[in-house]
């Protein structure tokens, strides 16, 4: 039997969360909030950096990529996710269904990285702070952010174009949210663990590395901080990186749990939890933790706020 002759799959059924027509309903309402919060808080942090001269920094240049990175983030799965609490049939086209693996891990990767490059952002800024202007130009924090983009969306490319090439045939019901490696290969009608090896492998890889790199990174600027005699210096400096650590643990202390310890003690319906942690909850928290102990973002914040009223009272 040919492969033709075994690949009859032409789309998915994703349950997501299943459950009465009132809790699809429900649960519809607070995904739709908290995606309206995400898209409004990181769209504000984009035009105060975009529209403040005194944000156009490094630390605020990455800071406002890492707002638009999200935003596609959760646009790759949310939108979908509120189409099927609304729909009985809960379906997704066999290209839809890889598009959207593809570019979830490929945002996930991305992501990994782009904290790793904050983490050395603050790290210039706190250890080398003389020679931080001459290090991290804007140039360099181009360059850092396109290299971002590009391991990223590479990194998964050849193991998530083959697991597409395996052969679906039936059945085709995804137990899942959204279109992840372990839901898709359990489908397939020819086992295919060794690119499932190696797609876990590049994960665990990406994101050991980057947490190993972050963890580094902070243990110098705690070494430094540390040598500061003032103590008004050393809250400075840890209320800089305070934020920054909080989104690390929030997104790294689920991924960690979904893609490195093994998944198989963990239920589908807490897997399901874990995912929607890290890609749902997350990035609309991120806003939030950065404006709200940030005193430049909420001034900008405040001023794009005070000119948009003075503009429509006149």
């Amino acid at each position: 039997m040919n492969k033709s002759e075994l690949s009859t799959v032409t789309h998915f059924v994703l349950l997501g969360f299943p459950g009465p027509w009132e809790m699809q309903i429900l649960l519809f309402w607070i995904i739709l909030s908290i995606y309206i919060l995400t898209l409004t808080g990181n769209m504000a942090i984009i035009c105060a950096v975009r529209w403040d001269p005194r944000l156009h920094t490094p630390m605020y240049v990455l800071l406002a990529n890492f707002s638009f990175l999200e935003l596609c983030y959760v646009t790759c799965t949310v939108p979908k996710m509120l189409v099927n609490f609304l729909s009985k049939t809960k379906t997704i086209s066999f290209s839809g269904c890889f598009t959207q693996f593809y570019f979830f891990f490929a945002l996930g990767t991305t992501e990994c990285f782009f904290l790793c490059i904050m983490a050395y952002d603050r790290y210039l800024a706190i250890c080398y702070p003389l020679h931080y202007p001459s290090i991290m130009t804007l140039r360099l924090c181009g360059i850092l952010v396109s290299l971002c983009w590009l391991i990223g969306f590479l990194g998964h490319l050849i193991p998530i174009l083959f697991i597409s090439q395996l052969p679906f045939c039936g059945p085709n019901i995804i137990d899942h949210f959204l279109c992840d490696v372990n839901p898709l290969i359990a489908l397939s009608c020819v086992p295919g663990p060794t690119i499932e090896h190696v797609l876990h492998f590049v994960c665990t890889l990406f994101i050991i590395i980057t947490v190993f790199y972050i963890l580094g990174s902070y243990a110098l600027v705690l070494r430094s901080v540390l040598q500061v005699p003032s103590s008004v210096g050393r809250r400075k400096a840890f209320s800089t990186c305070g934020s920054h650590l909080v989104v690390v643990s929030l997104f790294y202390g689920t991924i960690i749990v979904m893609y490195v310890s093994p998944t198989s003690g963990n239920s589908v319906a807490m897997q399901k939890i874990i995912t929607l942690i890290y890609s749902v909850v997350t990035p609309a928290l991120n806003p939030i933790i950065y404006s709200l102990r940030n005193k430049d973002m909420k001034s900008a914040l405040h001023r794009i706020i005070c000119g948009m009223r003075m503009i429509q009272g006149s």
